[in-house]
């Protein structure tokens, strides 16, 4: 493993914005935080937002700024990747960010029911193969994960550059019968004037460079 990812993982055991649990402590005891953000960590009712698959944490560290009355949490099991959100927030003094270390799959461990109060996720891996489907984050696996503690008119944003990814995602909101918001196929040429144009992810900088048109749509769950 290089020396650069070594230094990286061993910050990150010592900032006090970005947890980590090991697997079996989370499954022997849970974690403590849970149900206990508002209180313990962010210390306010502001609503919670998460970014999933946050990567280096653009949209948790450039909501965070914009927004001082919401808190930002980003979660991605790429420590490297999250050494870069949570040192970035530590720079700029935001209290209102923080970072989870883990599995998607285990989110229901680290948040209460109702406690979050909106999703982003942003150029998720589309998981091409129809096998593999149960793996997108969108899918309705996923769904009944984030129910878990998604309040029940919280919204879910996906941006992607794959548009088959966005056309199942599409699919599948109206055979579960959620309720779509808002959908478009060519965001930056589309009449939507929201943070979702403001803030680009890496990913996002690179696709556009290259041509491609980004798809971006928000729902709700059905209760």
């Amino acid at each position: 493993m290089p020396k650069n990812k070594i230094r990286k993982f061993q910050e990150n055991l010592t900032f006090p914005n970005l947890f980590q649990v090991e697997y079996h402590d989370l499954m022997a005891k849970g974690f403590e935080q849970k149900g206990n953000w508002h209180k313990t960590y962010f210390k306010n009712q502001n609503p919670i937002i998460l970014e999933l698959g946050c990567g280096k944490g653009e949209y948790t560290v450039g909501l965070a700024n914009k927004y001082p009355n919401h808190n930002y949490i980003g979660v991605d099991v790429k420590g490297a990747r999250l050494w870069r959100g949570a040192i970035s927030s530590i720079e700029q003094n935001l209290a209102n960010a923080a970072f989870v270390r883990t599995q998607i799959e285990t989110l229901g461990y680290y948040f209460e029911t109702n406690e979050v109060s909106e999703i982003w996720v942003t150029f998720p891996d589309p998981q091409p193969k129809p096998l593999k489907a149960h793996k997108r984050l969108i899918s309705p696996r996923f769904l009944e994960i984030y129910k878990r503690f998604l309040t029940p008119n919280g919204i879910i944003h996906l941006k992607t550059d794959n548009l088959n990814l966005f056309e199942y995602c599409l699919e599948m909101i109206e055979v579960e019968k959620h309720k779509l918001i808002y959908y478009t196929k060519d965001l930056y040429n589309s009449d939507i004037e929201e943070d979702v144009k403001i803030i680009q992810t890496y990913y996002e900088k690179r696709y556009l460079r290259e041509g491609k048109k980004i798809n971006y749509l928000k729902f709700h769950l059905h209760e």
